[in-house]
């Protein structure tokens, strides 16, 4: 469409670069810039100012309050400041109501990406308290009144219609998470790994990610007491959900350093680069997540060359294949994810077929670019604008 037509869409998030933690983050952050050349596109996040999108901080008045309830005033910032954009879209619940309350006041679309679902993350009630019935709140209202239902996986569709049974399934669309394989790449570089005290020589398990219940992380340190001394265990892990969650993370990687060598784990924000090095150079990328709606770090491991061992759930089997790209293995169960990682460790030829396998499999079948087409073609279709086609992967 030209520049002239297109139309207007304002993307609500919590997250945008560079305060990106998660794994919604990063969908946003590679699909607004692939929307920017295909929608006149407006992204509007939660925290501090930042280039490329409009801020909302929740109010003064609730400094010190629920984090719930200040995330639900940033929301109403939001909703103000929408007004003019033909359609919105939200991420997360951080985000979703936004999008609900924009909708119903200027009666223009909504969609909403389905990252993951608040009634599925009990543990959650470990962070927010009383606020986690007001995140579940947010996110049912949203979902079953908006005009459409991205899913980022055919799991993650599956749970939304069992979770939420008056969305009608024709509502709910899957258009799966991308990768950006030109800049998760092999890294034969090995700068990184030496100022974090990483030895190349040694076989390498890698986890990459928060520390929450649902990443499963106390999974993969139990696991971690089964595997062979030879083994090198490194953990990008920071931000805990809850100082006892941080607790128990740190009494089990202390256990560990007590009967091995090669723990390390680097608990700050590490810069992407960092984090690509690193992957390119474990001979397994371990997932352990107890829930996972799609779960992109698997995608920047394979598009790294790193064969993957995770947990079966959710979207993981749709982006993981078995015996193929890496092992899937049950959740929570350290014993079989401590026997898939030896396995793998064990026969680094294997390992390394499998990464090379994941690096072709992501190049061929999980494009940003793609992503945004299909995401744009959703709207023009909700919107009748122009471009309206098809919405493959619905």
């Amino acid at each position: 469409m030209t520049s002239a037509a297109r139309l207007r869409v304002a993307l609500l998030t919590r997250e945008y670069p560079p305060e990106v933690y998660g794994g919604a983050g990063v969908h946003v952050e590679y699909l607004a810039r692939e929307l920017a050349g295909l929608v006149d596109l407006t992204v509007h996040c939660q925290g501090a100012d930042r280039p490329g999108a409009v801020a909302h901080r929740p109010w003064e008045a609730l400094d010190g309050a629920n984090a719930a309830l200040r995330t639900i005033s940033a929301d109403l910032s939001m909703t103000a400041a929408v007004r003019g954009a033909g359609l919105v879209h939200s991420h997360t619940w951080y985000a979703n109501l936004a999008g609900h309350l924009a909708s119903t006041m200027y009666g223009i679309p909504h969609v909403l990406t389905a990252h993951s679902l608040e009634p599925l993350r009990p543990w959650k009630a470990e962070q927010l308290g009383g606020g986690y019935a007001l995140s579940c709140w947010c996110e049912r209202v949203a979902m079953e009144s908006a005009a459409a239902v991205i899913a980022v996986s055919d799991g993650m569709r599956a749970d939304v219609l069992a979770t939420y049974p008056a969305v009608d399934p024709d509502r709910v669309h899957v258009i799966r998470n991308g990768i950006d394989t030109a800049q998760y790449a092999p890294d034969p570089g090995t700068g990184v790994l030496a100022r974090y005290g990483i030895d190349p020589g040694r076989p390498t398990v890698a986890y990459v990610g928060r520390i929450t219940r649902q990443k499963g992380l106390p999974v993969l340190l139990r696991a971690a007491e089964r595997l062979p001394a030879e083994v090198q265990i490194v953990l990008c892990a920071g931000q805990a959900d809850t100082a006892e969650l941080g607790a128990e993370v740190a009494g089990l990687v202390d256990g560990l350093r007590r009967n091995r060598t090669g723990v390390v784990w680097l608990n700050g924000m590490l810069e992407r680069a960092e984090v690509i090095q690193i992957l390119s150079h474990a001979t397994v990328f371990a997932c352990p997540s107890l829930y996972e709606p799609l779960g992109i770090v698997n995608l920047e491991a394979m598009a790294c060359g790193t064969a993957v061992v995770a947990s079966a759930v959710g979207g993981i089997p749709e982006v993981v294949a078995d015996g193929e790209t890496g092992l899937l293995v049950p959740p929570d169960d350290p014993a079989a994810l401590a026997g898939a990682i030896t396995a793998l460790t064990a026969d680094p030829a294997r390992a390394g077929a499998m990464g090379e396998h994941g690096r072709r499999r992501a190049v061929g079948e999980f494009s940003w670019t793609s992503v945004a087409e299909r995401t744009a073609a959703l709207y023009a279709a909700l919107t009748g604008s122009p471009g309206a086609g098809p919405t493959a992967g619905s």
